[in-house]
């Protein structure tokens, strides 16, 4: 048996988070070996829906030590992310190992043991930055196999043109869901809704000033205080949308996110759209029927598609091996941006921050190298 490669690091995964662990490392002197399943880095943001945006203003969203370049818009496109993550790889001349996926990843003693799909690696430190879209929610519902028409999930879905003039419903109104309404009703389909669970909608601009700057200037204040106080704001421009079927948890955004990890539907155009009548909400699915489905109130309707804009999961179980207190049963790390006490292990990327994911990611990657070099 071929002995294992001896690296100070070994970073699973070449996304944001993967890339700028790499890139702060380097700025640290020290070495490592970044992985990635994917052919390509970036892989997520390249296989995002084409119409996707970033919901955090460029002011707030470069990596650490490699500005955005200024001449993009406050919003990039997904496009012009992949671009920037391109840019950032060769500014810092990180040559990530594509197509090599991890399998299995041990602590023995005082390094790492991790098997991939093209070796096997011991690492004194191992950082896991393989991202949230790993392993797609998939629901399934009564009658399922019976319904005639297309079903997806938002992993597959690229634009709406493949459903013009069709009906369309979109499960789950998170940020893809959302946009992806915008864009099926841009593209001439029919598109409606269903929710299932009470959501908090938030702008994402309120005056001219992005709602990520308010949460920055707000986080160090307690998050049902930072509800309170934003809640007239949002509320003038939102407005009750009870009558259009929509609930609000008891919870709001802030609060949601600290306590619960979920994201608030940030609205970029999808709240006029209903409004308007141009989409129907619905609540949960009980379910299909041959040509459409039936929902839990009686409602039905028929649809063409159904998009499944339920989620992902990071899905590290799978073949990271850890303590419980570390990752949850469903392969979520518990925590993110520090050290597992006692493993060396760090997780990047994992925290769903109010104030961007990309900016947390930057203070994260930091903070890891800044640790790793500290310990070595």
């Amino acid at each position: 048996m071929q002995a294992p490669e001896q690296t100070d690091t070994l970073i699973v995964g070449a996304g944001p988070a993967g890339l700028a662990v790499a890139a702060c490392l380097k700025r640290e002197g020290r070495s490592f070996v970044m992985v990635e399943r994917q052919a390509q880095l970036g892989h997520a943001w390249r296989t995002h829906y084409d119409r996707l945006h970033l919901h955090t203003d460029k002011a707030h969203s470069s990596l650490p030590h490699f500005k955005l370049p200024p001449h993009y818009p406050r919003y990039p496109s997904r496009q012009q992310v992949v671009d920037y993550l391109e840019a950032y790889a060769r500014h810092f001349n990180l040559h990530p190992r594509c197509d090599e996926a991890a399998l299995d990843a041990r602590r023995l003693s005082s390094h790492w043991d991790v098997t991939t799909s093209q070796g096997r690696y011991q690492a004194r430190s191992l950082v896991v930055a393989s991202g949230y879209n790993n392993e797609p929610q998939i629901p399934t519902w009564p009658g399922q196999a019976q319904f005639q028409g297309q079903i997806l999930h938002s992993k597959h879905y690229r634009n709406g043109a493949a459903f013009k003039d069709k009906d369309v419903l979109v499960v789950g109104l998170g940020n893809s869901g959302g946009e992806m309404l915008i864009d099926l009703y841009e593209h001439g389909a029919r598109p409606c809704i269903a929710v299932r669970s009470p959501v908090n909608v938030i702008p994402r601009e309120v005056m001219g000033v992005p709602f990520l700057t308010m949460g920055i200037l707000q986080r160090n204040m307690p998050a049902r205080l930072v509800d309170k106080l934003n809640a007239p704001i949002t509320n003038a421009i939102i407005g009750d949308l009870r009558p259009y079927g929509l609930r609000r948890p008891a919870e709001g955004p802030i609060t949601q996110i600290r306590e619960q990890g979920r994201v608030p539907f940030i609205d970029v155009g999808t709240i006029q759209l209903i409004k308007q009548g141009h989409v129907t909400v619905y609540p949960n699915i009980e379910c299909f029927t041959p040509d459409g489905v039936m929902f839990v109130d009686g409602r039905q309707q028929k649809v063409d598609a159904v998009v499944l804009a339920t989620g992902f999961r990071p899905a590290v179980h799978h073949w990271l091996h850890t303590t419980r207190d570390a990752v949850d049963e469903h392969g979520t790390p518990r925590f993110s941006g520090q050290v597992v006490a006692g493993q060396n292990l760090y997780f990047c990327g994992f925290y769903i921050s109010p104030t961007g994911m990309l900016r947390e990611i930057a203070m994260e990657a930091k903070d890891i190298a800044q640790d790793i070099a500290r310990a070595a």
